[in-house]
């Protein structure tokens, strides 16, 4: 892949690139109904596989904020059509990497130093290229480190990007205005705390000596001495990402360890620490040669607040859901249901919402779970299709904590589908003493 030689950072020129893009689309559109005409019968595979690349290249070439809502809407599968979540996909993987030079300025810029006075050994060509940043290997006094770069301007343009890409959200999520606004407003405050390597570095130690006595999971060692707001510099691990391991045909007993490591490494964080490791994407996911699974990036946590947290996994861990005014109740503190509702309208999201909390609860309710089984994720992209159709879930419902906190389920989930797990689901329950 070539090396990128330089990053918009500007807004204008982050403006430009978003035009231009848009410009693309525009062709595409008229690409597609111009062949239509002369063929009724064409579907929109093309249109949305060209937009999709159209999309990806742009996306890739700023990074950072653009490239992390690629991220995220690959992960919501059931959102997009199919072509947009095998293209947007790669941004869990990698990116165009940074040119040699624009490495050396941002240590110099950061440390006044070059990566060569610094290190024993830099190896200039990173090793993968992500949305926020890259990673590079180094040595120093004998020990293999990963050294994370993060590209410049990332930090600065997050505000800026998030509304340069509402009309593309607008148009591949259909959501309402208010709806979006809140989704970005949350997406934001994450990202500004993602692109802050400070924050990450204690959190990463906080999270990693938290987490030390979960088996089969390991993290590595970070040096804030080697460390600032636009580097980080740990351990590095050695092992296989998703995708590589998957194509070693590990036995079945090896995928349930793996993803009981995963299991147990969410649900601790959730029901023990009350704040989890919001990115559950397999790029942030190493299996070792020992065959634990190495976590190897902290840049977004989500705390969960007792006021979310109560009455959200009261739904799904007891019999709340099966007392008909307990539920109601609850879904009012997650404004779910609203004060103006009518009677008629509180019937309907009483089921809806129950409905999806049932469908959800699946993995919890049983004391272990076989998430190779395609006919749960088939009921739950079938009922993400079916509300999406729904005028009534056009307004936005919900407290802003279920942006994250579901994207961090469903993303575990998938990874454990991919991983064709049968996990022991009751090892860290929710903690729910205060719950009414």
């Amino acid at each position: 892949m070539k090396a990128q030689e330089s990053i918009p950072t500007t807004k204008v020129e982050r403006s430009a690139k978003f035009v231009k893009t848009g410009f693309q689309i525009g062709g595409n559109y008229i690409k597609h109904y111009s062949k239509k005409l002369f063929n009724p019968d064409l579907d929109r595979a093309q249109l949305n596989e060209d937009n999709a690349t159209d999309i990806y290249k742009s996306l890739s070439e700023l990074k950072g904020s653009a490239l992390k809502i690629a991220q995220m809407l690959s992960m919501d599968k059931n959102i997009l059509p199919k072509s947009y979540v095998d293209k947007f996909t790669q941004s869990q993987y990698n990116a165009p990497p940074l040119s040699g030079p624009l490495i050396v300025r941002t240590f110099t810029k950061n440390f006044g130093k070059t990566p060569e006075n610094i290190y024993d050994s830099f190896n200039l060509v990173s090793s993968n290229a992500a949305s926020i940043g890259q990673v590079h290997q180094a040595t120093l006094n004998g020990k293999k480190l990963a050294v994370k770069i993060q590209y410049p301007g990332v930090g600065d343009s997050i505000s800026s990007d998030l509304k340069l890409v509402k009309p593309f959200a607008f148009r591949l999520l259909g959501m309402s205005e208010k709806e979006l606004n809140i989704y970005i407003k949350e997406v934001e405050e994450r990202l500004l705390e993602e692109t802050d390597y400070e924050l990450e570095v204690k959190r990463s130690i906080e999270f990693s000596e938290a987490c030390s006595n979960l088996d089969h999971v390991v993290f590595p060692r970070y040096y804030p001495e080697l460390s600032g707001k636009r580097i980080i510099t740990m351990d590095w691990i050695d092992g296989l990402h998703l995708k590589e391991f998957l194509k070693t045909n590990p036995s079945q007993e090896l995928r349930n360890k793996i993803g009981q490591a995963l299991w147990d490494f969410y649900n601790f964080q959730q029901h023990e620490l009350r704040a989890v490791h919001a990115d559950p994407h397999p790029g942030n996911f190493m299996i070792t040669p020992e065959e634990n699974l190495g976590v190897i990036d902290f840049g977004c946590i989500k705390e969960m607040p007792d006021d979310f947290y109560y009455p959200f996994f009261s739904l799904i861990s007891t019999d709340v859901i099966n007392d008909r005014d307990k539920t109601i109740d609850a879904f009012r503190k997650l404004d779910m249901i609203h004060k103006e509702d009518t009677p008629a309208q509180i019937e309907f999201y009483y089921k809806s919402y129950r409905e999806m909390i049932e469908l959800f609860a699946k993995p919890y309710i049983s004391k272990s779970f076989d998430f190779s089984k395609p006919e749960f994720f088939e009921q739950l992209y079938a009922y993400g299709e079916k509300i999406s159709k729904m005028p009534e879930f056009k307004q936005a419902r919900g407290v802003k904590h279920f942006i994250y906190v579901n994207r961090t389920n469903f993303g575990l989930y998938t990874i454990l589908h991919e991983l064709n797990a049968t996990v022991n689901t009751d090892t860290f329950k929710p903690t729910l003493e205060k719950a009414v």
